[in-house]
Protein backbone atom coordinates (compact mmCIF):
# COMPACT_ATOMS: atom_id res chain seq x y z
CA UNK A 1 0.00 0.00 0.00
CA UNK A 2 1.62 3.23 -1.20
CA UNK A 3 0.76 5.39 1.84
CA UNK A 4 1.49 3.03 4.72
CA UNK A 5 2.44 5.05 7.82
CA UNK A 6 1.64 8.36 6.13
CA UNK A 7 -0.60 10.77 8.01
CA UNK A 8 -3.20 12.45 5.79
CA UNK A 9 -5.46 15.31 6.86
CA UNK A 10 -8.59 15.54 4.69
CA UNK A 11 -10.93 18.50 4.98
CA UNK A 12 -14.49 18.00 3.80
CA UNK A 13 -13.88 14.32 4.45
CA UNK A 14 -17.48 13.11 4.36
CA UNK A 15 -18.89 15.15 1.47
CA UNK A 16 -19.88 13.96 -1.98
CA UNK A 17 -16.24 13.81 -3.07
CA UNK A 18 -14.76 13.53 0.41
CA UNK A 19 -16.28 10.14 1.17
CA UNK A 20 -14.64 8.60 -1.89
CA UNK A 21 -11.31 10.29 -1.16
CA UNK A 22 -11.27 9.24 2.48
CA UNK A 23 -11.97 5.60 1.59
CA UNK A 24 -9.31 5.65 -1.12
CA UNK A 25 -6.63 6.92 1.25
CA UNK A 26 -7.61 4.47 3.99
CA UNK A 27 -7.43 1.62 1.48
CA UNK A 28 -3.92 2.83 0.55
CA UNK A 29 -2.74 2.33 4.14
CA UNK A 30 -2.77 5.95 5.31
CA UNK A 31 -3.74 7.16 8.74
CA UNK A 32 -6.52 9.62 7.97
CA UNK A 33 -7.77 12.52 10.05
CA UNK A 34 -11.09 13.55 8.56
CA UNK A 35 -12.42 17.07 9.17
CA UNK A 36 -15.93 18.36 8.52
CA UNK A 37 -18.62 20.39 10.24
CA UNK A 38 -20.48 17.20 11.14
CA UNK A 39 -18.40 14.04 11.19
CA UNK A 40 -17.84 11.16 13.58
CA UNK A 41 -15.60 8.12 13.78
CA UNK A 42 -18.48 5.82 12.87
CA UNK A 43 -18.70 7.47 9.43
CA UNK A 44 -15.57 5.53 8.48
CA UNK A 45 -15.22 2.52 10.80
CA UNK A 46 -11.52 1.92 10.27
CA UNK A 47 -8.74 1.70 12.87
CA UNK A 48 -6.68 4.27 10.96
CA UNK A 49 -9.40 6.93 10.93
CA UNK A 50 -10.11 9.72 13.38
CA UNK A 51 -12.85 12.33 12.98
CA UNK A 52 -12.59 15.99 13.90
CA UNK A 53 -15.70 18.16 13.84
CA UNK A 54 -14.66 21.72 13.03
CA UNK A 55 -15.43 24.81 10.99
CA UNK A 56 -12.43 26.24 9.16
CA UNK A 57 -13.51 29.85 9.04
CA UNK A 58 -10.63 31.17 11.12
CA UNK A 59 -6.89 30.77 11.47
CA UNK A 60 -7.36 29.62 15.05
CA UNK A 61 -9.70 26.81 14.05
CA UNK A 62 -7.28 25.58 11.39
CA UNK A 63 -4.34 25.66 13.81
CA UNK A 64 -6.35 23.74 16.41
CA UNK A 65 -7.18 20.98 13.92
CA UNK A 66 -3.55 20.66 12.83
CA UNK A 67 -2.27 20.68 16.41
CA UNK A 68 -4.69 17.90 17.39
CA UNK A 69 -3.56 15.67 14.53
CA UNK A 70 0.12 16.25 15.26
CA UNK A 71 -0.47 15.58 18.95
CA UNK A 72 -1.99 12.18 18.08
CA UNK A 73 0.19 11.06 15.17
CA UNK A 74 3.25 13.38 15.49
CA UNK A 75 3.10 14.70 11.93
CA UNK A 76 1.02 15.51 8.87
CA UNK A 77 2.47 14.20 5.63
CA UNK A 78 -0.36 15.19 3.31
CA UNK A 79 -3.10 17.80 3.40
CA UNK A 80 -6.00 17.11 1.05
CA UNK A 81 -8.21 20.20 1.09
CA UNK A 82 -11.65 19.42 -0.34
CA UNK A 83 -13.73 22.11 1.37
CA UNK A 84 -15.55 24.30 -1.10
CA UNK A 85 -18.93 25.66 -2.06
CA UNK A 86 -20.92 27.05 -4.96
CA UNK A 87 -23.24 30.00 -5.40
CA UNK A 88 -24.17 31.55 -8.70
CA UNK A 89 -26.95 32.43 -11.07
CA UNK A 90 -26.39 36.18 -11.31
CA UNK A 91 -24.15 38.41 -13.36
CA UNK A 92 -21.28 40.24 -11.71
CA UNK A 93 -23.32 43.44 -11.90
CA UNK A 94 -26.12 41.80 -9.89
CA UNK A 95 -24.06 39.74 -7.45
CA UNK A 96 -24.50 40.95 -3.88
CA UNK A 97 -21.77 41.36 -1.27
CA UNK A 98 -23.00 38.38 0.74
CA UNK A 99 -22.48 36.00 -2.20
CA UNK A 100 -19.00 37.36 -2.88
CA UNK A 101 -18.02 37.01 0.78
CA UNK A 102 -19.45 33.49 0.95
CA UNK A 103 -17.43 32.34 -2.06
CA UNK A 104 -14.22 33.94 -0.80
CA UNK A 105 -14.75 32.47 2.67
CA UNK A 106 -15.42 28.87 1.68
CA UNK A 107 -13.24 28.59 -1.44
CA UNK A 108 -10.24 30.77 -0.57
CA UNK A 109 -9.95 31.77 3.08
CA UNK A 110 -10.54 28.27 4.47
CA UNK A 111 -7.79 26.97 2.18
CA UNK A 112 -5.44 29.79 3.16
CA UNK A 113 -5.98 29.03 6.86
CA UNK A 114 -5.33 25.31 6.40
CA UNK A 115 -2.27 25.71 4.18
CA UNK A 116 -0.73 28.20 6.58
CA UNK A 117 -1.44 25.89 9.53
CA UNK A 118 0.26 22.79 8.07
CA UNK A 119 3.27 24.48 6.47
CA UNK A 120 5.42 25.15 9.58
CA UNK A 121 5.63 21.47 10.57
CA UNK A 122 6.14 20.36 6.98
CA UNK A 123 8.92 22.90 6.51
CA UNK A 124 10.60 21.80 9.73
CA UNK A 125 10.54 18.16 8.64
CA UNK A 126 11.51 18.98 5.06
CA UNK A 127 8.65 17.04 3.46
CA UNK A 128 4.96 17.36 2.72
CA UNK A 129 2.23 17.33 0.11
CA UNK A 130 -0.53 19.91 -0.22
CA UNK A 131 -3.41 19.03 -2.53
CA UNK A 132 -6.50 21.09 -3.28
CA UNK A 133 -9.67 20.86 -5.32
CA UNK A 134 -10.45 23.84 -7.49
CA UNK A 135 -12.85 24.07 -10.41
CA UNK A 136 -12.77 24.10 -14.17
CA UNK A 137 -14.15 27.64 -14.02
CA UNK A 138 -10.92 28.85 -12.40
CA UNK A 139 -9.32 28.78 -15.85
CA UNK A 140 -12.44 28.55 -18.04
CA UNK A 141 -14.82 31.15 -16.57
CA UNK A 142 -18.49 31.10 -17.49
CA UNK A 143 -21.21 33.73 -17.23
CA UNK A 144 -23.34 34.03 -14.10
CA UNK A 145 -20.76 32.47 -11.75
CA UNK A 146 -18.28 35.34 -11.43
CA UNK A 147 -17.76 35.27 -7.67
CA UNK A 148 -17.35 31.48 -7.65
CA UNK A 149 -14.92 31.50 -10.58
CA UNK A 150 -12.85 34.31 -9.08
CA UNK A 151 -12.56 32.52 -5.73
CA UNK A 152 -11.39 29.34 -7.43
CA UNK A 153 -8.92 31.25 -9.60
CA UNK A 154 -7.47 32.79 -6.45
CA UNK A 155 -7.12 29.28 -4.98
CA UNK A 156 -5.08 28.21 -8.01
CA UNK A 157 -2.76 31.19 -7.58
CA UNK A 158 -2.37 30.43 -3.87
CA UNK A 159 -1.42 26.80 -4.50
CA UNK A 160 1.11 27.73 -7.17
CA UNK A 161 2.63 30.34 -4.86
CA UNK A 162 3.01 27.76 -2.10
CA UNK A 163 4.73 25.41 -4.55
CA UNK A 164 7.26 28.13 -5.43
CA UNK A 165 7.87 29.24 -1.85
CA UNK A 166 8.52 25.70 -0.61
CA UNK A 167 10.26 24.00 -3.50
CA UNK A 168 13.53 23.94 -1.52
CA UNK A 169 11.89 22.35 1.54
CA UNK A 170 10.66 19.08 0.03
CA UNK A 171 7.04 20.28 -0.11
CA UNK A 172 4.88 19.98 -3.21
CA UNK A 173 1.56 21.72 -3.85
CA UNK A 174 -0.89 20.88 -6.63
CA UNK A 175 -4.49 21.66 -7.50
CA UNK A 176 -7.04 19.62 -9.45
CA UNK A 177 -9.73 21.35 -11.50
CA UNK A 178 -12.74 19.07 -11.97
CA UNK A 179 -15.69 19.74 -14.18
CA UNK A 180 -19.14 18.90 -12.84
CA UNK A 181 -18.84 16.10 -10.30
CA UNK A 182 -21.19 13.13 -10.28
CA UNK A 183 -22.38 13.54 -6.70
CA UNK A 184 -25.85 13.08 -5.17
CA UNK A 185 -26.10 16.83 -4.59
CA UNK A 186 -25.39 17.65 -8.24
CA UNK A 187 -27.82 15.01 -9.49
CA UNK A 188 -30.50 16.50 -7.27
CA UNK A 189 -29.71 20.06 -8.37
CA UNK A 190 -29.59 19.22 -12.11
CA UNK A 191 -32.16 16.45 -12.70
CA UNK A 192 -32.28 17.09 -16.46
CA UNK A 193 -28.52 16.81 -17.02
CA UNK A 194 -26.62 13.78 -18.33
CA UNK A 195 -24.43 12.59 -15.42
CA UNK A 196 -22.63 10.10 -17.67
CA UNK A 197 -20.58 13.08 -18.88
CA UNK A 198 -19.65 14.17 -15.39
CA UNK A 199 -16.47 13.50 -13.44
CA UNK A 200 -16.59 10.42 -11.24
CA UNK A 201 -15.34 10.95 -7.67
CA UNK A 202 -13.30 7.75 -7.94
CA UNK A 203 -11.24 9.29 -10.74
CA UNK A 204 -10.46 12.37 -8.66
CA UNK A 205 -9.64 10.17 -5.66
CA UNK A 206 -7.20 8.10 -7.69
CA UNK A 207 -5.46 11.22 -8.99
CA UNK A 208 -5.16 12.67 -5.49
CA UNK A 209 -3.70 9.38 -4.26
CA UNK A 210 -1.12 9.41 -7.04
CA UNK A 211 -0.12 13.00 -6.26
CA UNK A 212 0.30 12.06 -2.59
CA UNK A 213 2.50 9.07 -3.38
CA UNK A 214 6.25 8.84 -3.93
CA UNK A 215 5.60 8.28 -7.63
CA UNK A 216 4.61 11.95 -7.92
CA UNK A 217 7.46 13.43 -5.88
CA UNK A 218 8.57 15.68 -8.77
CA UNK A 219 5.11 17.08 -9.53
CA UNK A 220 4.52 20.48 -7.95
CA UNK A 221 2.75 23.66 -8.99
CA UNK A 222 0.57 21.63 -11.33
CA UNK A 223 -2.96 22.72 -12.27
CA UNK A 224 -4.64 19.55 -13.49
CA UNK A 225 -8.05 19.51 -15.21
CA UNK A 226 -10.25 16.45 -15.02
CA UNK A 227 -13.38 16.99 -17.10
CA UNK A 228 -14.99 13.61 -17.75
CA UNK A 229 -16.73 13.54 -21.12
CA UNK A 230 -17.82 17.18 -20.91
CA UNK A 231 -14.84 18.58 -22.83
Amino acid sequence: MPLTNRVVLITGANGGLGTAVTKTFLDAGARVAGVAKKIQNSDFPHPNFIATSAELGSAGAARAVVAAVIAKWEKIDVLVHLVGGFAGGQSVADTDDATLEQMLEVNLRAAFHMFRAVLPDMRTRGTGRILAIGSRTAVDPQPMVGAYSASKAALVSLVQTIALENKDRGISANVILPGTMDTPANRSAMPGADPSKWVRPAQVSSLLLHLASDDASQISGAVIPILGRDL
